[in-house]
């Protein structure tokens, strides 16, 4: 797939429409955040990467990841280091059950974050754009959450769509439909 000019941004650009400043929007490139690719000397990031930070929208079972994650996000706050070596754990587990395939690769991606600041694992647990759902989607995390904890935060999801979709009263229904 060939990419057009304008589906690339300068790092100007999208600072512009993120409303970050450029540092920002280099650190999130730095971090694995936000891809790029090098154009000379200059990265360029993908409009659609872009727009994916500004307007997320995620499936039921992403939204769930991301609710999950950000439990996952406050007990790393908390106990940092026995987050950090449950993750690293699982991650050797994982390479040993899946020997090889394409979780490899963002197997590797968690090692570079969990070597890293936190600061980049707490962006990769908690942000809704399309780069962290997918690196959500091959999470070492496991176990991290009670089943307990998981199920409080799963429930709560529930709660907050049901918030969200309240049953429309008889006498307001009747009113919408007469004013179709």
């Amino acid at each position: 797939m060939t990419m057009r000019t304008g589906d690339l941004l300068t790092i100007g650009e999208a600072a512009i429409l993120l409303r970050f400043s450029r540092r920002r929007v280099l650190d999130l490139c730095a971090r694995g955040l936000l891809p790029y690719v090098n154009i000379g000397s200059h990265r360029r990031v993908r409009r659609a990467d872009v727009e994916a930070l500004i307007h997320p929208v995620l499936t039921r079972d992403e939204l769930e990841q991301l609710w999950l994650h950000q439990a996952i996000a406050a007990r790393l706050t908390a106990q940092p280091a026995a987050v950090l070596a449950t993750a690293e754990i699982n991650i050797r587990r994982l390479r040993r059950l899946h020997p090889g395939g394409s979780a490899w690769e963002w197997l590797d991606r968690w090692e570079v974050l969990l070597s890293g600041e936190p600061s980049a694992v707490l962006d990769a647990l908690t942000s809704p754009a399309q780069y962290a759902v997918r690196l959500r989607s091959a999470s070492p995390f496991a176990g991290v959450l009670s089943e307990r904890e998981r199920q409080a935060v799963l429930d709560a999801l529930a709660e907050s769509r049901r918030d969200q979709a309240r049953p429309m009263q008889l006498a307001n229904l009747e009113r919408v439909m007469r004013a179709v």
